[in-house]
């Protein structure tokens, strides 16, 4: 299993959201930088205050690693890799599923994932 790393100072945050590359899903915004010279990757998440309280945030962040942490074994290293959710969405659409596939289509759109045979 890959190692990954979490995000937590602001410096890492606002170098990845300035110089990293921006995709997007229907409830998800990623920012996705290469230039990780380690073989590991790094995850950061941000949930905006105004998008609901702690609790329902805290839930949309477990989803998020989880879906993640499917992927994980897929994912090319070397990367910094920022999530987003969007405000204009209801947080009620925040199933494992719906994220999944915002997930796997980010992913496919910047080309770090794996493709099996």
């Amino acid at each position: 299993m890959k190692k990954t790393k979490m995000m937590k100072k602001n410096y890492e945050f606002k170098n990845i959201l300035s110089k990293g590359n921006y995709y997007t899903g229907k409830y998800i915004e990623a920012f996705v930088k290469k230039g990780n010279k380690e073989e590991i990757n790094f995850l950061g998440i941000a949930i905006s205050v105004k998008v609901a309280k702690a609790v329902k945030r805290n839930h949309i962040k477990r989803l998020i690693r989880e879906n993640y942490n499917f992927f994980e074994n897929q994912i090319k290293t070397g990367y910094q890799i920022v999530f987003l959710w969007k405000k204009k969405v209801e947080i009620e659409e925040a199933t494992f599923f719906n994220i999944q596939k915002d997930m796997e289509n980010i992913f496919k759109k910047a080309q770090i994932i794996e493709e099996k045979l």
